[in-house]
């Protein structure tokens, strides 16, 4: 047995015992803060046990693991040091201290120090480890809202999310400035005065922004996933934020659009129509005698209105007369909405135009000149001279 005595004895300022408490809480420390970050995180999932199913406490444990383990790292390294006197008692420098009415140089120590930085890492990770929690129960809620029909929940999830963090750094912030660096917090809020208000006229776009998002949840002009187009930007809605709305072009790039032109300017939600329109022109050549155009009209209209793809309030007409042919304009809705079914039924009516076309004698205008001379026609040359241009 060790005398204690043994344990008694300084070096370099410290006692022995002293040694012994900061290798073995160091020691400990290090060797179960896995163990104990991994039963810490078990001991919290009770407390959402209600909240979310058994298959959820991997997704909890993965997610509070890492910040509850620099949690048990920091406050084992803490209180092993603060076992130990030498050199954390030194005095590194002195700061004027107004005490009463005169003023007093306070000392501040190493250990002074070493106190508020292992309190600002302590306190950085607590917040750490709540804002994993807000991390957790988003990510249930989005599950529970995959389950549903309705998409507003799966759009608001995100948002009250990013909501909720920003308030606990504001907390986490305030909380800093209190316990680390001794910051009369109340009096610096009251004290902001003029400069809040200068500080809020500078914020002015991001406040409308933020009023944005709170009226785009209220009045539901989209919700996430909707196909919608504004400013001449088309995609799927992807994210409603705080500044932004996140949509997803169709080149598969990333638009972000402030809340505010959202909400401001015209915007068409894609996803709520019932239907596609699909209008053109075709030129039929001027040698299509006119019944034969009557014709091709009427089979191109019947033909548009008995697809099983269509309304029935699609027509065909004779526009005009062109430069180059007979203008055809035909007009229909596509009531398929899947993009890739849209596509393969405007072809088939398209390949059914031509064939109506051919079948009526009749063939495709393209831009063509005749010259008219008064000079007799010498073999070889030609009345009509064509171009390569086409529509």
């Amino acid at each position: 047995m060790l005398d204690s005595a043994f344990f008694d004895q300084v070096f370099w300022g410290n006692t022995v015992k002293a040694y012994f408490l900061f290798g073995g809480i160091l020691f400990l420390g290090l060797i179960f803060k896995n163990i104990f970050s991994k039963l810490l995180s078990r001991l919290l999932f009770k407390l959402f046990s209600n909240f979310s199913s058994q298959s959820h406490n991997d997704a909890f444990v993965a997610l509070l693991l890492k910040p509850i383990e620099i949690f048990i790292l920091l406050s084992t390294i803490y209180l092993s040091i603060n076992q130990l006197k030498h050199p954390l008692e030194v005095t590194v420098y002195h700061y004027s201290k107004l005490i009463g009415k005169t003023k007093e140089l306070i000392p501040v120590s190493i250990g002074d120090c070493v106190d508020r930085i292992f309190l600002f890492m302590i306190i950085l990770s607590f917040f750490w480890i709540i804002l994993r929690i807000i991390d957790f129960i988003s990510h249930v809620l989005l599950y529970k809202a995959s389950l549903t029909e309705n998409k507003a929940d799966d759009q608001l999830v995100p948002f009250l999310k990013e909501l909720f963090k920003t308030i606990i750094i504001f907390i986490g912030f305030f909380t800093l400035l209190g316990f680390v660096f001794e910051v009369n917090v109340l009096t610096l809020i009251t004290g902001l005065g003029i400069g809040g208000i200068a500080i809020a006229l500078a914020a002015k776009e991001s406040l409308e922004n933020l009023i944005g998002s709170f009226t785009i949840f209220l009045d539901k002009p989209f919700t996430v996933g909707d196909l919608v187009k504004v400013d001449g930007v088309e995609g799927t809605v992807e994210k409603v934020g705080f500044r932004s709305t996140r949509i997803r072009t169709s080149e598969k790039t990333m638009a972000t659009l402030p809340n505010r032109g959202m909400i401001d300017g015209v915007l068409e939600n894609l996803s709520l129509r019932n239907s596609r329109k699909v209008s053109f022109v075709i030129g039929l050549t001027y040698e299509t005698s006119s019944n034969a155009l009557r014709k091709i009209i009427s089979e191109i209209q019947d033909y548009i209105n008995s697809h099983v793809g269509t309304s029935d309030d699609g027509n065909a007409s004779f526009k005009s007369f062109g430069d180059s042919g007979l203008n055809v304009e035909v007009n229909y809705f596509v009531t398929e909405l899947n993009h890739a079914e849209f596509l393969k039924i405007r072809q088939e009516i398209n390949l059914e135009i031509m064939d109506i076309v051919i079948r009526n004698k009749s063939d495709f205008a393209y831009p063509t000149q005749r010259l008219i001379s008064d000079r007799p026609v010498a073999p070889g040359d030609k009345e009509e001279v064509g171009n390569d241009a086409t529509d």
